[in-house]
């Protein structure tokens, strides 16, 4: 799927477009592969490292629709990873995370249609199920925006899905790299939004390593989820260090106490296989004829049973402290 192909990443600078770049480097010989991102530092820091003859850099903003079409050109695979993202500041700038994660999806789609692309995989949060905040109302939006689009591209091959997952181990902004700073500056005590809460998690490897594989399972018009472990916000405390206090502090503005990937109302859409679930689309495309029971790459799935749902307390895989710190030393480094 990657081989001699011409990728775009969105959002390229970040947690997901580092480790992302890496492994494409490191396992297929791609004839371009495009940063596309607004931070100029970022991405003078990234050269360094990331320099391979392949490499291109292109800033810009998703908001900017010709820049797009101008980065795009000859593009065979875009992955759309750039989003607003802090919960608390997009509830009180809502209308920046509607330009970004709203428009700058449509403008991404525009462009990749445009340019008849072949596969676009749009990167969504458990958020966007039943969301309770505005960053998981826009990046649901944003599902519905690329899922939708497969209605409208005529007799071009483009084909786009969504990979739809949970907190990524270490990424920026997240409670574990919170956590450690808290611990290496000397804290006396670990902040607990509330001891119930819980969460899906996976380490950064294991996400880019998903949408790899979801890039040769898809149609078009499927939501890719992947199947992870639980855990509580005390577990994720014990495992950074177990002989720190905890203060509970309750739940920040927009916060869920549980997480919810997939929810009941969508179990009679709902593929099952055996490292993943999907959502197939709620209506038929005019050129996408399959029933997605079967992957593009031959994977079988089977129908849930109905109302189904997979939320992070009723998960039937938790993992303990001791787990969990063996995933987070796997994780280092973080963003490398």
């Amino acid at each position: 799927m990657f081989q001699d192909k011409s990728i775009l990443i969105t959002g390229g600078t970040g947690s997901f477009g580092r480790r992302f770049i890496k492994t494409i480097l490191e396992r297929y010989k791609a004839r371009r592969v495009i940063v596309f991102s607004r931070d100029e530092y970022k991405q003078s820091v990234m050269q360094e490292v990331y320099n391979a003859p392949a490499m291109r850099y292109f800033l810009g903003d998703i908001r900017d629709r010709q820049r797009l079409m101008q980065a795009m050109e000859g593009v065979d695979v875009v992955v759309h990873a750039a989003a607003l993202k802090q919960v608390p500041a997009l509830e009180y700038n809502p209308i920046e995370a509607v330009k970004t994660n709203i428009l700058g999806t449509e403008n991404v789609i525009e462009a990749a249609l445009h340019h008849n692309v072949e596969r676009v995989i749009a990167l969504s949060t458990d958020k966007a199920a039943a969301p309770v905040n505005l960053y998981g109302a826009t990046k649901l939006a944003a599902e519905k925006i690329a899922i939708s689009a497969n209605n409208v591209i005529g007799t071009r091959d483009t084909r786009l899905s969504v990979v739809r997952y949970g907190n990524v181990i270490g990424s920026r902004g997240s409670v574990i790299p919170l956590f450690q700073k808290l611990k290496a500056e000397g804290a006396s005590e670990f902040p607990i939004t509330d001891p119930k809460m819980t969460r899906f998690l996976l380490t950064l490897q294991q996400s880019v390593d998903f949408v790899i594989d979801c890039a040769a399972r898809m149609h078009g018009g499927e939501t890719f989820i992947p199947r992870i472990p639980s855990a509580t916000i005390e577990t994720i405390a014990e495992a950074i260090d177990p002989d720190m206090p905890h203060k509970h502090v309750g739940i920040r503005p927009g916060e869920k106490l549980h997480e919810v990937l997939i929810q009941p109302d969508a179990s009679w859409q709902t593929v099952e296989y055996d490292r993943h679930y999907v959502i197939k689309p709620s209506f038929n495309f005019n050129r996408i004829d399959t029933d997605y029971l079967t992957a593009a790459n031959g994977e079988k799935g089977r129908l849930v049973g109905d109302e189904f749902d997979y939320n992070s307390r009723d998960n039937d895989h938790y993992v303990d402290a001791a787990e969990l710190r063996e995933m987070i030393a796997g994780a280092m480094p973080f963003d490398a």
